[in-house]
């Protein structure tokens, strides 16, 4: 590049972090924003950059799980996050865990010791104080004066603040000889609903673990007022025992063909994607404690084996719905000189959210030198891009997952195997993809 550009990012969490330092260290003069420490949201404690909030931990290592996958292809691809994280790391087995303290030190001080990087200790409230490319990586607790700045680009209907999720499973782990396809009725032809019937025992028993099952913890500024649009399964299921019935678990117009009897209660999951690898429990956002979601939901007919790929989660979230309004560059649409990075794009996790700051900066270096770059789709960087670029009526965040990755052109039973098969594609990939950035 032979003269520095200029990019705003606006946020020094683990997303605008990442972005700012591949940016600067590709010759790209930065100004990062940052509200801390005047302003601080009801999740921060340090002043400090790139805060873990909720957990030390960033998942597995091995690259046979989603997650590992994930932060290898960013090491190939020179991650800050990454990089600190291994220098911060405390025991934790297979797991990458970090000392807080440490992890969000060290990226502060890298951050304001590089030259081409200019740290603004100042809360924005709007796009028009800024010129040129920016991004937006403001986080899941966005200041409420630049939330209306950015509703008012993106519009009311794409902007959430809150995570009503139901939980997503595996499609190889559903028990498809218990199970049928059918729309309610028979409406359609295609399908596009797997159906879980339960018999009256099958209901009460599942009903009663449920209403007495543990939720998860909520941090103080993870409290959100419920309502009848997003109530938790459990919260409608303690209305009373027939509630469901009448509710997510309705069984009218979806009589079994396989038997020809009606059902008690019918659980339904709906495809995630077009491939139909991931399917999501119809109704089901909940508060429970992720491992009571397991084994309730695991009493629930055709999931007794269930892989979760997502569980469901009730948090105060600002997001858009990136589907409709972002491309796989996480370049806003109706504005080449806006994008957005972590959390508020669409992404979920710690990892997740530097990775879409890292994806960010390498496509907006690609658009300055006159081009456009797509992460390979076989990758898990390239299905995170790929997932929030796809339009999709019932968005919801997502973390890295093998559900939503490049599916193998052969069919392999036993898991790890087939993990190791589709992660050394991806890391075969993203390496040639390293090549040819510069």
């Amino acid at each position: 590049m032979s003269k520095l550009k200029k990019v705003n990012v606006i946020g020094a969490g683990l997303a605008g972090c990442e972005c700012a330092y591949i940016l600067a260290t590709h010759g790209i003069k930065v100004k990062l924003y940052e509200m801390k420490p005047e302003h601080k949201s009801e999740a921060h404690k340090s002043n400090n950059f790139a805060e873990l909030v909720c957990s030390n931990s960033l998942k597995s290592n091995e690259i046979t799980n989603a997650c590992g996958l994930l932060k290898k292809e960013m090491e190939i691809l020179g991650s800050l996050f990454v990089k600190v994280a291994n220098e911060t790391r405390v025991p934790a087995g297979q797991a990458l865990a970090v000392d807080r303290e440490l992890f969000s030190k060290k990226i502060t001080e890298i951050i304001l010791e590089n030259k081409n990087i200019e740290v603004v200790y100042k809360q924005i409230e709007s796009l028009e104080e800024l010129e040129g490319i920016t991004v937006i990586a403001t986080g899941p607790l966005t200041s409420s004066n630049f939330l209306k700045n950015i509703e008012e680009m993106v519009g009311k209907e794409s902007l959430y603040f809150f995570d009503a999720a139901a939980p997503i499973v595996d499609a190889d782990s559903i028990d498809m000889n218990i199970v049928y396809v059918m729309d309610r009725y028979g409406k359609t032809e295609t399908g596009d609903y797997i159906n879980l019937p339960m018999s009256k025992q099958q209901y009460e028993a599942f009903y009663n673990e449920l209403i007495n099952a543990k939720e998860a913890p909520r941090h103080d500024f993870d409290k959100i007022e419920l309502f009848e649009g997003c109530m938790p399964i459990e919260y409608m299921a303690r209305r009373g025992e027939k509630t469901l019935t009448f509710g997510p678990l309705k069984p009218i117009g979806l009589d079994n063909p396989k038997t020809g009897e009606k059902n008690y209660a019918v659980v339904q999951l709906r495809a995630e994607n077009s491939e139909k690898t991931m399917y999501n429990l119809v109704g089901f956002q909940t508060s429970l404690s992720f491992g009571e979601q397991k084994r309730v939901f695991r009493m629930i007919p055709g999931l007794e084996k269930a892989e979760f790929i997502r569980y469901g989660v009730m948090h105060k979230n600002t997001y858009v719905n990136a589907g409709n309004i972002l491309d796989d560059n996480f370049c806003f649409k109706k504005n080449s000189n806006i994008y957005f990075a972590g959390q508020i794009s669409g992404v979920e996790g710690y990892v997740e959210s530097a990775a879409s700051g890292m994806m960010v900066a390498y496509s907006i270096i690609s658009k300055l030198n006159g081009k456009k770059i797509t992460f390979p789709e076989n990758t898990m960087l390239g299905s995170l891009a790929k997932y929030i670029s796809t339009e999709n009526k019932n968005y919801q965040p997502m973390n890295a997952n093998f559900g939503i990755i490049k599916p193998l052109n052969e069919k392999i039973k036993d898991k790890k195997e087939k993990y190791t098969k589709i992660a050394n594609i991806a890391i075969e990939s993203i390496t040639r993809f390293s090549e040819n950035l510069n």
